[in-house]
């Protein structure tokens, strides 16, 4: 049925314009974003059919934000509606050097915290489905939003599908221990791990001497099929170097370093995945998933909000050496 599936929260993002401050903003651009709705949005700007499956309140920010993925052919049809529960939100206060940006969360009570094992008919979305993307958000959300994850997992495999993991620790929503406790469970059926290095040393303490020892290890460790991890260099808040690894079959790929001049870097790691998937599902190449991956990544800095609006025909672009004189 499609060729990607993903799971999870997504928010309302109010951002002051200006590099104003919360405390001086009069006024508020709004953009709807998520890790897993910011990958089957990527996902499906590239060329696969993807769906998003959440629960969002029976109000007009629930609509909003399925509103704003539909514009980009993303299947909301599986969401669940409930007449409990909020929209989540989150403001980004954009910093310049020597202030960094800030995100301030208010998401509690959301409807997806409150989501009941039983109430998504998983079945019927993996039937005929070929791969299931998640993150570490979902089941930090609460017990039942981590009851949840593990049931859509189960299920996904027992459909036949592959898996992706984004590691994506979020210290503000759980404990380090709490997160190991919770997750390395569920690493048993994931085939493909995302995530940094800062990430896997908070949640399973693995640490070597360089990013390609530590992907080497989560791979042997839990027997995950391919490990990738995105590597960011802050230049200053406005500029960055980023690239990314993956390791699979005891190689470790490797990929062009990338200097970005920052518009909005929110989103980027989910790009990197968004990419990355293309790659890996569409052209069946771990190295392309890479590739396009980073790609991708480092184009979605130049793009305002959590979803990537560039095209496949721009990524491919700059794996061509696209240069930087205007476009006519």
């Amino acid at each position: 049925m499609y060729d990607l599936v993903t799971f999870g929260e997504a928010m309302i993002r109010l951002s002051p314009p200006n590099f104003h401050k919360l405390e001086q903003a009069q006024s508020f651009d709004v953009n709807p974003g998520g890790a897993e709705l910011n990958v089957a949005v990527g996902a499906t700007r590239l060329g696969l059919k993807s769906a998003w499956v959440s629960k969002l309140p029976k109000n007009g920010l629930g609509y909003l934000i399925r509103h704003r993925a539909q514009q980009f052919g993303v299947d909301c049809s599986h969401i669940v509606w409930s007449d409990k529960g909020r929209a989540g939100i989150y403001f980004v206060e954009f910093g310049s050097s020597p202030r960094a940006s800030s995100v301030l969360y208010d998401r509690s009570n959301s409807a997806i915290s409150m989501v009941q094992p039983g109430e998504i008919d998983w079945g019927k979305i993996f039937t005929g489905s070929k791969h299931f993307h998640l993150s570490g958000i979902t089941p930090a959300l609460s017990a039942s939003a981590a009851e949840v994850t593990v049931e859509a997992l189960k299920a996904s495999k027992k459909a036949g599908c592959t898996v992706s993991y984004d590691l994506n620790y979020r210290k503000k929503l759980w404990s380090p221990a709490d997160a190991k406790r919770i997750q390395e469970p569920m690493m048993e059926d994931i085939d493909i791990l995302i995530t940094t290095e800062e990430d896997t040393n908070v949640v399973f303490g693995i640490k070597e001497k360089d990013y390609e020892a530590v992907a080497e290890k989560l791979a042997k460790t839990f027997k995950f099929k391919i490990v990738a991890i995105t590597l960011r260099e802050d230049l200053s808040v406005w500029r960055n170097n980023w690239t990314a690894i993956a390791y699979h079959e005891g190689k470790i790929i490797r990929d062009r370093k990338y200097e970005v001049e920052i518009v909005d870097r929110v989103g980027a790691g989910d790009s990197f995945t968004a990419g990355f998937l293309y790659g890996w599902l569409k052209l069946k190449d771990v190295e392309k998933g890479v590739q396009y991956g980073n790609a991708f990544a480092a184009l979605k800095h130049t793009i305002p909000g959590d979803f990537n609006w560039c095209t496949l025909e721009e990524v491919e672009a700059q794996l061509k050496g696209a240069g930087l004189r205007i476009s006519r």
